[in-house]
């Protein structure tokens, strides 16, 4: 049995006005990396297989809130997709897979290293001066 394939349950919200999101959020999850089966288990429910070595939980449910579609937020739902996430990010730690950087922290660090005029130069305990 491969522990890295998981298994889980995505519910959406039942009051939003579009009432076949997990329709709308297989297609929009089918060719994403590391996704291994997709299956609409009703109109607010699908369930997702997929690598935790490629993808995780977070990451699917980064890319369906930024596509406008609406988790089901009920107190028990949230403590389980915090359980899942802690575990798949512990997996990986321990398989030793990195986490990924986002693009701005790329920039960001890139920014740091490279000189340029925008840096003030005076001590600290003279910044406040002017």
């Amino acid at each position: 049995m491969n522990t890295q394939i998981k298994h889980r349950e995505i519910q959406f919200d039942p009051m939003h006005p579009d009432t076949t999101q997990a329709q709308s959020a297989m297609l929009l999850l089918a060719d994403l990396a590391g996704i291994e089966e997709l299956l609409v288990q009703g109109p607010c429910v699908l369930l997702v297989s997929y690598d935790v070595s490629q993808i995780t939980l977070q990451d699917i449910l980064a890319e369906l809130s930024h596509h406008d579609l609406h988790l089901y937020n009920s107190l028990l739902a949230k403590l389980k997709l915090a359980l899942y996430s802690y575990t798949e990010q512990t997996q990986r730690a321990n398989l030793g897979i990195s986490q990924k950087t986002s693009t701005r922290d790329l920039f960001m660090n890139q920014y740091r290293r490279r000189p340029h005029g925008c840096r003030d130069q005076r001590p600290q305990h003279w910044r406040h001066y002017l």
